[in-house]
């Protein structure tokens, strides 16, 4: 007879009142976690493809387009099951399908961004100094700029010529391909760069791109200069004067590959925030006859205050529920007050390397699942959506009963720093927003590193959502 011991009052009250963290690896079947890491194979490729917003743009129309997606243009009709896309100027994208419900009962739309921290070329980039061509360059987003040096780094951009044609660039990521470069100092000499903050270690005008140093001929005054623009202009047809309409950006050269022994991790530039882009994508693409009808949104330039017409604070992305509305002829003030979003963005991971930055209490964890962020912003709680209790409720309830294993947080210790999401500037035009995402470790650094079955988990919270 097996030893059985009956758990006591104290013991059972536990169970039943006192809140428990629960690990992907303990809750998920074995098939879940498979299903997992195949899952994390499509999503490798999507990183790998998108390394720059106009490239995240093309892979995932071409996603939509092998789903039955089709352009949509304001004014335009649509029907219940249609599934359709919006290109805002190849940099954002909103993809959505109408459902079988009155679009009076609101839209449900996940909101995600698609610029990551780079290194941007200015607009007079190309020089030559002491034998040595360089680019230089304006970082984008909030980076450790000494993470930047030294590094292998690759050009993504379009060039837009003098006669208006557009040429697109990749340099740096095929094996055959060259790549780029930014210079620091030996330690040997580097003393009194050692003994300044972080933070001036490299300087913003030091992030100068090492771009070749052979000249076009002997003894020639900026001959590595003509160099350079000659190869350029032999493959690309750019002069000098392209550069002034011209974005081009330096990024890591690195692929996404898996992290330790058991492949449970992946590291990767651009996690914040295709980490939650692609999931957006990939659960829109697997809801059927939906209800509601249903949006993923992907925007630009959220690392840089989402300013712009990519930006979540541009209209261009509510003015398609405007303009549904008015296709069915109801109220879009209306349509926006029942609408509902889950503004899909990226937690900081609890590092043991630094816990000092953190609350462990009301930190997230890398593999306890989807991470919800009630509020965002800094310190006082200043710049954030902070959503409400109820909604709260409502997302907890929908992912309890869709067997999602999820978790809350906030962005380190109430002093430390803080950080913010698009939830705000949905927030403002009367829709229930609330952030969830994934928990990332080395947020914002050229390499960064999550978790299979968190990535997974938000692609099954999103999911959950649109078939609500």
């Amino acid at each position: 007879m097996a030893d059985y011991k009956e758990k006591s009052q104290a013991q059972l009250l536990k169970e039943q009142l006192f809140y428990k963290v629960k690990n992907t690896y303990n809750e998920l079947s074995e098939e879940a976690i498979e299903a997992a890491y195949a899952y994390a194979e499509g999503y490798k490729k999507y990183l790998d493809a998108s390394k720059i917003e106009r490239e995240c743009v093309k892979e995932s129309i071409q996603m939509l387009e092998a789903e039955g997606f089709v352009p949509y243009t304001f004014g335009m009709k649509v029907v219940a099951g249609g599934k359709y896309y919006c290109n805002n100027r190849g940099k954002g994208l909103s993809a959505f399908v109408i459902g079988t419900e009155s679009i009076e009962n609101g839209v449900y739309f996940a909101a995600s961004h698609i610029d990551s921290p780079r290194v941007d070329l200015k607009a007079h980039p190309l020089y030559e100094t002491d034998g040595l061509g360089y680019l230089k360059t304006h970082y984008y987003g909030g980076i450790k700029k000494y993470q930047w040096t030294a590094i292998p780094l690759a050009l993504h951009g379009s060039v837009v010529k003098a006669d208006g044609t557009v040429v697109d660039i990749v340099i740096g990521e095929d094996d055959s391909d060259p790549v780029f470069y930014i210079d620091d100092l030996l330690p040997h000499l580097a003393a009194n760069q050692m003994a300044k903050p972080a933070k001036d270690v490299i300087a913003g005008e030091q992030l100068n791109i090492l771009s070749g140093s052979r000249p076009f001929e002997k003894d020639m005054h900026e001959g590595v200069k003509l160099n350079i623009m000659k190869i350029l202009y032999d493959k690309y047809g750019m002069t000098e004067s392209d550069f002034l309409s011209a974005e081009i950006s330096a990024v890591p050269s690195f692929k996404a590959r898996d992290v330790g022994f058991d492949r449970s991790l992946i590291g990767s530039y651009g996690h914040d925030d295709r980490v939650c882009a692609y999931p957006s994508l990939t659960a829109l693409m697997a809801v059927k006859d939906p209800k509601h009808t249903i949006m993923a949104v992907l925007a630009d330039k959220e690392e840089v205050g989402s300013d712009g017409n990519t930006g979540m604070q541009s209209a261009a992305y509510f003015d398609i529920i405007t303009d549904l509305a008015r296709t069915f002829g109801v109220s879009d003030i209306v349509v926006r007050a029942n609408s509902k979003c889950l503004s899909s963005d990226v937690n900081a991971a609890f590092d043991p390397n630094f816990p000092e930055v953190s609350e462990k209490r009301n930190s997230c964890f890398v593999n306890n699942g989807v991470v919800i962020t009630k509020y965002t912003g800094a310190k006082g709680k200043s710049s954030t959506n902070d959503a409400s209790a109820e909604f709260t409720g409502t997302i907890r309830n929908l992912l309890d009963k869709a067997g999602v294993i999820w978790q809350t947080s906030e962005l380190g210790k109430i002093d430390q720093g803080g950080g913010g999401t698009v939830a705000k500037y949905i927030a403002k035009y009367n829709i229930d927003v609330i952030d969830l995402g994934v928990p990332v470790l080395s947020m914002h650094a050229p390499y960064e590193v999550v978790s299979k079955t968190d990535v997974y988990m938000v692609h099954k919270a999103l999911e959950a959502f649109f078939q609500a």
